[in-house]
């Protein structure tokens, strides 16, 4: 088997432990689990917070992130096999099988059902559309442009889906678990229309469906920034909401509407180089900065519900 350079994020080394960690990008887990976490934090001004809830939400992100993951990967193995940029993935390269990767699959959606209903009635009536919803992706580049929305959806069930693990039922105001959700939403379709600019022309050749093979890399970068200036307004209107945030939260939003005015500078029309910092430097850092205020704010207010 032949070398080839592996993508960005890739852990190194040997092992099956390795080799499952690199099919799911387990270092991409850093962008939507602080999202759920924010979810739970939101929810403790209204429900109290369990140790067991943490563990079980946890548990369900996490496999659910796995399964997601793992069947596009599955998916998308003869596409990954004639992309040089994806040609080094595990299922392409031979490091593991279809059908190692299709038990994987199966374990982890098992184990988030599992979790799923062992939080609440609620969670468990709603886990097999989430876990439909997260598969229906996979398949999206084949015939629309508008896939990233579909991811974008995909990951802003994390939060939603946390805050009603804890409480059990919807938000009060309706509108701050629709905001949050949004806001998610539009934040990754504007960072996966970056990174999809990489596979531009490929995606073009195959007749693979993407805004950058649709629009373009100056239409694209177009539809980058009003969707991430579209985020940047929801997390502030979310201050608004949630009557509990204070002034902390809107230096938080303030430095979030920052944060993505810099992603978007690394990335040019005619100059990809730095997509990878932007895609994984600059937006682990959003999720995580986010969760640190809105966890600050929560503590600042008393101790947890």
């Amino acid at each position: 088997m032949t070398d080839r350079v592996l993508e960005g994020q890739t852990l190194h080394g040997r092992g099956r432990w390795i080799d499952y960690s690199n099919l799911v990008k387990l270092p991409h887990t850093v962008f939507a689990l602080p999202f759920a976490l924010v979810g739970a934090t939101m929810a403790s001004y209204h429900a109290s917070v369990e140790v067991r809830d943490l563990v079980l939400i946890l548990l369900a992100f996490t496999s659910a992130r796995f399964a997601a993951m793992g069947f596009n990967r599955i998916v998308d193995r003869a596409i990954d096999a004639r992309n040089p940029r994806t040609q080094g993935r595990e299922i392409p390269s031979g490091k593991l099988s279809t059908r190692q990767a299709t038990v994987a699959v199966a374990v982890a959606s098992a184990l988030f059902l599992l979790s799923a209903g062992l939080l609440n009635p609620l969670c468990l009536a709603l886990a097999p559309l989430a876990l439909g919803w997260v598969f229906f992706y996979s398949y999206t580049k084949r015939f629309t442009r508008w896939a990233h929305l579909v991811l974008g959806f995909a990951l802003a069930i994390a939060p939603v889906g946390a805050y009603l693990a804890i409480t059990g039922r919807w938000s009060e105001p309706a509108g701050a678990l629709l905001t949050i959700a949004g806001a998610v939403l539009c934040w990754v379709a504007g960072f996966d229309i970056l990174y999809s600019l990489q596979d531009m022309e490929f995606d073009r050749r195959q007749g693979l469906h993407s805004v950058p093979a649709a629009l373009g890399a100056r239409g694209a970068l177009r539809v980058s920034r009003a969707l991430h200036a579209t985020a940047a307004a929801l997390f502030v209107l979310l201050g608004f909401l949630v009557a509990e945030f204070g002034a902390l939260y809107f230096v938080g939003a303030a430095l979030i509407a920052g944060m993505l005015l810099y992603e978007q500078s690394l990335v040019a029309e005619s100059d990809f180089s730095r997509i990878d910092a932007a895609f994984f430097n600059v937006n682990g850092a959003i999720s995580v900065v986010f969760f640190a205020i809105v966890l600050t704010e929560r503590l600042l207010a008393g101790p947890l519900s």
